[in-house]
């Protein structure tokens, strides 16, 4: 299948603040691999996100904690030489933010340097304001993620909507404040109602990415698996399943197979065959 690319321009940071001001909303996917972001970039995606996820999704474990940073650099270089205009956020893994204000700077910088992100995301706690200070002091680019946080959840049963009262989209758009006067360029809120994102967006001046956060928010992520129809886990509601891409490769396995085992596979026109000796002497 080839690839063509849907455009040529880079999309940056001032490229998605032009599209806020404008009222464009922003398309942003997961990627974990070349591919996957070269048909991302191909299809328009306006960023791409190497996230934490590809713990769940990727190497079968409950929850997000377990996703190793190395792999996720490695995997982040792999999708920005697949995406090479879009913007890429690199997601900090639980072993970074937790290793102390070195370790997380180390690994945003590595992010930045090695895998060519644009900006790196970190799941705000409270507190977390010095650390994004520090980040953006060092020329790192920061979203803030707030809302539901995957990391802080140890079993998907434990994934719950936030902000579902008065109280709490107070305190949303409070963190939301901080951060943002922090340094924060970005914020991605994940799991909450639709009103709570309009407040945080009537709030801050930056672009506000939602995670099932409806349709007040400036553009939208999704796991690419889940939209895919790729995952093994039913799907959040707020994930619309646009195909169903693991029951066809269940089913191209399961002719692979059926073709194996009844010997049509392989057939004459899988096989290489001997030269002669005339064919070897250009004869």
């Amino acid at each position: 299948m080839k690839i063509t690319p849907a455009g040529t321009a880079r999309i940056t940071l001032s490229t998605l603040l032009e599209m806020k001001a404008a009222g464009r909303k922003m398309a942003f996917l997961t990627a974990y691999d070349y591919p996957t972001a070269a048909l991302a970039q191909a299809a328009g995606v306006h960023g791409l996100l190497v996230g934490d996820s590809l713990a769940t999704v990727l190497l079968g474990h409950p929850n997000t904690r377990a996703a190793p940073l190395h792999l996720m650099i490695t995997l982040a270089e792999a999708v920005r030489r697949g995406a090479p205009n879009v913007y890429l956020i690199g997601d900090m893994p639980y072993e970074a933010v937790t290793g102390g204000p070195q370790a997380a700077l180390g690994a945003a910088e590595r992010f930045c340097r090695e895998a060519g992100c644009d900006a790196v995301k970190l799941e705000a706690t409270e507190g977390d304001e010095q650390l994004v200070r520090s980040l953006t002091a060092a020329g790192v680019p920061v979203i803030a993620h707030l809302g539901l946080r995957p990391q802080q959840v140890l079993s998907p049963d434990g994934y719950r909507a936030q902000a579902r009262d008065a109280e709490s989209v107070a305190r949303l758009v409070d963190d939301a404040r901080r951060l943002v006067a922090a340094g924060a360029v970005m914020l991605l809120l994940e799991a909450v109602p639709n009103e709570a994102s309009a407040a945080v967006v009537a709030e801050v001046a930056v672009p506000v990415i939602g995670c099932g956060a409806g349709p007040a928010c400036d553009g939208h992520i999704l796991v690419t698996q889940d939209m895919l129809g790729l995952s093994t886990v039913r799907p959040p509601r707020f994930v619309p399943l646009l195909a169903q891409v693991g029951e066809v490769m269940l089913e191209a396995m399961r002719g692979y197979v059926q073709q194996v085992l009844e010997g049509r596979y392989p057939g004459p026109e899988h096989v290489y065959h001997m030269r002669n000796r005339r064919e070897d002497n250009g004869r």
